[in-house]
């Protein structure tokens, strides 16, 4: 086990939240957006999105219709659209416009589920959560951190398990980025991986 962490470590030192972003709400914009959809895809939206939507009351003020048009370049658009416009209308009723800071609080939010409940704890309050994403999911099915069969909150208890809660956050990322850039769903690094033995995509071929 710590090998394979040492690894990752090693191999993305600067591993961050790649969903560019300035505060608290526009994280949760950001990653709500981010559903079946590239980082990269929702950054060029976001460009001109968050310069257009300051808070949630501005996402309130248009019609659904503007909002629509304005999501379009992404996947789902119309469902996010909907989600983004009842999490702003909660954040700024029931929470002062101010976007809470506990799981159980963000997962009442229309839209964000357990996985971006915990991206904005991690990254934009810094309180340690294991996000799991299909990248994380996939690295630690191939690595041994967790079984084939194991659901996403499995695969989540298992890796608070077995990593130092002081590595949370930043181990994420780095296992994202390990996902992301090295061990690829489809025609994985294998050939350059120091991790191998410890690898059951490799022990399957």
């Amino acid at each position: 086990m710590n090998r394979v962490i040492n690894e990752i470590e090693r191999m993305f030192p600067n591993a961050k939240c790649e969903l560019n972003h300035s505060n608290e709400f526009e994280l949760v914009i950001a990653v709500m957006l981010s559903a079946q959809t590239t980082d990269a895809a929702v950054n060029k939206l976001t460009k001109d999105l968050f310069k257009k939507y300051l808070e949630p009351t501005d996402y309130l003020m248009v019609s659904d219709n503007e909002l629509e048009s304005d999501l379009r370049r992404i996947g789902l658009h119309r469902r996010k659209a909907a989600s983004i416009k009842a999490a702003s209308k909660m954040i700024f009723n029931d929470y002062n416009g101010v976007v809470p800071n506990t799981r159980q609080e963000l997962m009442k939010l229309p839209g964000v589920g357990r996985k971006t409940a915990n991206v904005v704890l991690g990254v934009a309050f810094d309180i340690p959560a294991i996000p799991v994403d299909t990248h994380v999911e996939r690295v630690s099915k191939r690595l041994g951190l967790a079984e084939q069969d194991d659901n996403v909150l499995v695969v989540e208890k298992k890796l608070m398990g077995r990593i130092p809660k002081s590595k949370w956050n930043k181990l994420h990322h780095q296992m994202i980025f390990f996902g992301r850039y090295h061990c690829l769903a489809r025609k994985p690094h294998c050939e350059v991986c120091k991790l191998l033995e410890y690898c059951n995509y490799i022990s399957e071929k």
